[in-house]
Parts: structure tokens; sequence; C-alpha cells
């Protein structure tokens, strides 16, 4: 039986962020988007023989449609990786893009790969939350007990806020917070290490010619923060999820539309290609909530990923605390106490979006990034999953 070994992180990358439906990325295709950033990661370890790539292991919600027939083959194919790489689709909605690096890590971990690429794609223009088709069971309805799986995100949201006493004011503060904190960050370059840029095309008729005239813009900044957002604003939008409600547009997470990726090593890999270890996977844990209050899984899932980590709470330097809502958000970190300074320094999905399957991987990308610039040792990367569940991911600067 082989000894665990450690699994490092040698690259990390993801896109900007845009906004579902009218933003940049709103046209292009998600198995394009993640063929663009499989091509750029590459660039960043230029020693690398993309043959010893074992496989691509890639998160996607919503995986149908535009982002359906297994992404990841799709998408590292359109990549020019060499066909010999396997290429595998795994679906645990927001949490997609960490479980596929935990996946990967895994298989570093107990020694059947040396080398694997692991990240998310979602492009929720193209493909709307839920699908284009859902069909539930309809034991859902039939029995109680079973109901809170079919209850929409802000109405979980709702039950949270109320469970645990999450005032709207207190909602909205958060949010623009999460915006004032992206805002800064964007314009101190916090991002710019991590983005890499996508061409994005824009065709016009040119009736003259009788031809369709294209030009390139590049598409590098995330499309979510906004610098007029105020709590007189905020205090003004309705909720649509529940009559005097608390949870809105306002305090809640963008839909959108980005890709993020890593490349995992082993301590072989790194020595035979040459190549820099950013970080080194520690842990990741999952745990199941009930799904009507599926906001709170970070709760159980964050002193999970510590205890097999062997470390505290205290130990962590930078937390990425996905904002699903403010409201689940806020419970967690009351909950567990954790140190509002430590958590999302840079904002997080109320401000810089959401697309699904890709945040975890994004959210892993900002914390590696952030270790290094900051010479910070300990991240941690958690979030709450539909039908009730949360998950965490710790990593530690190398």
């Amino acid at each position: 039986m082989k000894n665990i070994q450690d699994a490092y992180i040698v690259a990390a990358t993801r896109s900007a962020v845009g906004k579902a439906g009218r933003g940049s990325l709103r046209n292009t295709r998600p198995d394009d988007l993640l063929g663009n950033a499989l091509r750029h990661i590459l660039t960043q370890v230029p020693t690398l023989d993309p043959a010893a790539i074992e496989d691509v292991i890639m998160g996607c919600a919503m995986p149908e449609a535009q982002q359906g027939l297994n992404i990841a083959r799709i998408g590292l194919l359109l990549g020019g990786l060499p066909n010999a790489v396997g290429g595998i689709t795994v679906n645990r909605f927001c949490s997609s893009g960490l479980n596929a690096i935990a996946m990967a890590a895994d298989r570093i971990r107990v020694g059947e790969a040396d080398i694997m690429i692991a990240g998310g794609v979602e492009s929720m223009s193209l493909v709307p939350m839920g699908g284009n088709t859902p069909s539930m069971s309809p034991e859902i309805f039939v029995r109680d007990e079973n109901l809170g799986i079919a209850y929409g995100m802000g109405l979980t949201a709702e039950k949270v806020a109320q469970q645990w006493k999450i005032s709207r004011e207190d909602q909205d503060a958060f949010a623009l917070e999460s915006h004032q904190k992206a805002i800064a960050a964007q314009a101190a370059g916090e991002f710019d290490s991590e983005i890499f840029p996508v061409k994005i095309a824009h065709r016009s008729m040119n009736l003259d010619k009788g031809q369709v005239d294209i030009e390139w813009s590049e598409f590098s900044k995330d499309e979510g923060p906004r610098i007029d957002t105020s709590l007189e604003n905020l205090a003004r939008l309705k909720s649509p999820f529940a009559a005097r409600g608390s949870v809105t547009a306002g305090n809640s997470s963008q839909t959108s539309d980005g890709v993020g990726a890593l490349i995992l090593a082993s301590e072989k890999a790194i020595k035979t290609f040459g190549l820099t270890p950013l970080a080194r996977f520690i842990s990741f844990a999952i745990k199941g909530v009930p799904p009507e209050i599926m906001g709170i899984g970070p709760k159980e899932a964050i002193p999970a990923a510590l205890k097999l980590a062997g470390l505290n709470q205290r130990d962590i330097d930078w937390i990425e605390l996905n904002e699903a809502f403010a409201a689940q958000s806020l419970a967690v970190m009351r909950d567990l106490k954790l140190d509002p300074y430590k958590v999302n320094p840079l904002g997080s999905a109320i401000a810089l979006g959401h697309p699904l399957g890709a945040t975890g991987a994004i959210r892993t990308a900002t914390a590696i990034h952030a270790l290094q610039r900051r010479n910070l040792k300990h991240a941690m990367v958690t979030m709450c999953v539909g039908t009730g569940m949360g998950a965490a991911g710790i990593f530690e600067r190398c």
C-alpha cells in the first residue's frame, strides 16, 4: 500500500466574472471559455509536458446544453491538450469547482497521478439556474420531510434569516461592504495576477461590403462590483421570495458566467519539470444539513475540514466564504465566531458574482494568490451547497 503523499498547486487562474444575460461573456460558449482557460494556464508552467497530465476534472452545476457532453473533455480538446489526456465533469452544485480540486488532489495523494488539472466552469447566461428542463420527483411534494428539497434558494435564505435572526439592515450592510471591498481590490490590482484576459468577438453587418465585420476586445475585469451601491439603494429593493421578507437581489449573490482552473502536482512532478509550488492542498470536507436551511452548510463543513487538517480556526489567515446570501454568510460567521477581518477581504459573490460550478475554483485561485501576495500561511475556501450541504477546503502557502 502506497503512503499518502502531498499534492501541490503549481498554477491557478480564472476569468473575470461576467454578469449573466447582459455581461461580456453572455454569448461565449462555456466549452470555449474552458478551452481558453486551459490554454492560458499551461503558459504559466512552460516546462511542463502536457502529455504528463493524467486527467482534467471540471465542476459544472448544470451540465447540459452548451455545457453538456462532458464539458471537461470537450474543453481540454478545444484547449489543445493531447488526446491522451482524460476529462471528467463533476457536479455538486455550488461546490463543484472545489470538489474537483479535492478529487484531483486525492488522485495525487494516493499515488495514482502526478499531474492533474481541476477547476470549474459555468455559463448562467446560456444555461439557467435549475437547467433548461428541471423535473423533480413527485415524492418531494408528497412527504413533508422532503419538501425542503424543492425550496428555491431565496426561500432557504429567508428561513436562515428568520431562524438566526439576521436583520434586513445587517444583510444590506454586509452586501454594501462586499461591493466596497471588491471595488477597492480592483483599484489596487489585487485580482490582476489571477485573471487571464478573454477575447470577445463583436460582430456587425457591413452592408456596403456585404460581409460581417468582427472587432475584438479583451475582457479582464469582474463586472459585478457597483460603485453606486449604497444602503439607501439597497433598502429600496423588495424581497421577491417571501411576503415581508428580508432577502433581496441586492443582498444575494449575482448570477454569473466564468471559469477557474488549477494545476496540481506531486513532489516528484515538481522536481521532474522544475515547477514552483504555490500552495499545498491540506484537507476537504463535505457535510449535509436540512435542505430548507441549506445556507448554514459551512457551519458544519468548516470544523470538519479543520479537524482533518489538524488546525484550529485561529490558524486560518484568509477565508473565502462564498456569499450565496448575506443572511447565510452572517449566520455562519456568527455561529462559528469567524474573524470578520479574515472573511472575504476582497469581497465575494454578492459583489463579484457566483457562476455556480466555477465558483469553488475561482475563489480558490483568489485565495492562493492572496496567500502569495500577503505572505500568509493558511487559506480556507467554503460555501453552502444546494439541497442542503456545506463544503470547505484548506490550503497552505508554500
